[in-house]
């Protein structure tokens, strides 16, 4: 005796090199043996699936196993994107972390997407079973609820093979009765692109795979009569750096840190240098600008960030320096790892002397013993401590602002350690370089 059945839903699924995110269509078009072989080369692609008729994705896959990641976006019926998933692959190549989870819950349909009112909540976690749940009733203006994750909280599943994946859209019961998959039929015109040509470059306006934070031109910095601005000046203009003293590091590994932390932990980030004695600089920037308190044009230097010269080579490269459980795969777009402040401080200083070194910055600046340490005035770096067994010095300075700051590494032409900077504040955009023919221009 036989009994009603849901009815199937068919949806259709395509592939191809990129994702277009303002069109939310596939850029060009991939066959599904193509996209298989750039799949095992772990170049990008996505995976679309739409639902015959819809104008707009049920949920669209994007994929780049070279850049450790999977992410998994879901549409709602006005082409509003309501979850995503951040998926990455770490070391162990079966199985994926649930890195980020995200979603919106719209009010109605006409309410934009990623509107400011609309209610929201992500899920952050992490390898070592740390994590955080934030809520947002009202949306981004309103109250914000942070918790810990849930024991229940799944933070690993399987590697699916190419043609395993789920439909997450019928798993989380958004499409209606038991699902069929079939290939999308390939448009003519929209031309298709070889498995592998990784030649091809999707415009601006495409997806590309999240990839950290950059350093910016930081050498333009110490390249006085470069022209920059930071968004709130016009026009900033950079002045010879100033020398303020050397940093002793006899034992050969540097730390770059925030002081004002706990010494127990150690310093956030160490670089290993030669023992030796290092010049500390400032890079600094005259600003000019019209004063309504002194009814004129006022005119002052301020500093934009600091540098340990290693060598008198300059830096050709630049790397984001690390901290021992800092695993730049788990980074998200323009997202960094760095040394944290709750004092808008930071500090270089001799790694092998740190806890000595740290406890005489307290004496000195939390508990106001004059002997512990030795002011600086007039310039960022503000505090010098030494360690007499060793010789060892850390010398502290300050940035505009509280949380995490990151430590950039330059390097020579020959790949030796050049210098290590922290900048102060954001990377100013730079209008014109001093040491280029044409004005370029760098995000702030």
């Amino acid at each position: 005796m036989g009994g009603d059945q849901d009815p199937v839903t068919v949806i259709e699924v395509s592939y191809a090199p990129a994702w277009d995110l303002e069109a939310r269509a596939p850029w060009r078009q991939l066959t599904a043996e193509a996209a298989r072989e750039r799949d095992r080369a772990g170049l990008p692609y996505v995976v679309v699936y739409r639902i015959p008729g819809r104008r707009v994705p049920l949920e669209v896959r994007l994929v780049s196993w070279r850049d450790h990641y999977v992410g998994l976006w879901l549409y709602d019926d006005q082409g509003r994107r309501t979850d995503e998933l951040d998926l990455r692959l770490l070391d162990d190549q079966s199985r994926l972390l649930s890195r980020r989870i995200r979603a919106w819950r719209y009010t109605g349909p006409e309410m934009a997407e990623f509107d400011e009112r609309c209610p929201r909540s992500s899920m952050e976690l992490f390898p070592d079973g740390k994590g955080s749940v934030s809520q947002e009733p009202q949306g981004a203006r309103g109250r914000r609820f942070v918790t810990v994750p849930g024991a229940d909280v799944r933070r690993w599943q399987g590697r699916p093979g190419f043609g395993d994946w789920p439909v997450v859209s019928a798993l989380w019961q958004r499409v209606p009765g038991p699902v069929t998959l079939r290939p999308a039929p390939l448009d003519p015109g929209a031309g298709t692109e070889d498995a592998c040509d990784d030649v091809s470059v999707p415009p601006a306006s495409c997806w590309r795979p999240p990839q950290p934070g950059r350093p910016g031109p930081i050498d333009a910095l110490f390249r006085p009569g470069t022209r920059m601005t930071d968004g709130y000046h016009p026009e900033m203009t950079v002045v010879e750096p100033r020398r303020s003293g050397t940093l002793r590091v006899p034992s050969g590994l540097l730390a770059v840190s925030g002081p004002d932390g706990l010494s127990d932990d150690g310093p956030a980030i160490t670089v290993s240098v030669p023992p030796g004695e290092y010049v500390l600089e400032e890079a600094r920037v005259r600003v000019g600008y019209d004063c309504e308190w002194s009814q004129g044009w006022v005119t002052h230097t301020d500093t934009t960030a600091v540098r340990l010269r290693i060598s008198e080579s300059p830096a050709v490269s630049w790397e984001m320096a690390l901290g021992p459980d800092d695993d730049p795969r788990l980074l998200g777009e323009h997202e960094i790892f760095g040394f944290g402040t709750d004092g808008a401080t930071g500090c270089f200083a001799d790694a092998g002397a740190w806890e000595s070194l740290h406890r005489l910055f307290e004496r000195h600046l939390v508990h106001g013993e004059p002997d512990a340490g030795q002011d600086i005035p007039d310039s960022m770096y503000f505090l010098r401590t030494q360690d007499e067994a060793s010789g060892g010095e850390l010398v502290a300075f300050a940035t505009t602002g509280d949380g995490v700051h990151p430590v950039w590494v330059g390097r020579s032409a020959d790949g030796d350690l050049a210098e290590v900077v922290v900048l102060v504040d954001g990377m100013p955009a730079v209008l014109q370089d001093a040491g280029a023919d044409d004005a370029e221009t760098a995000p702030v």
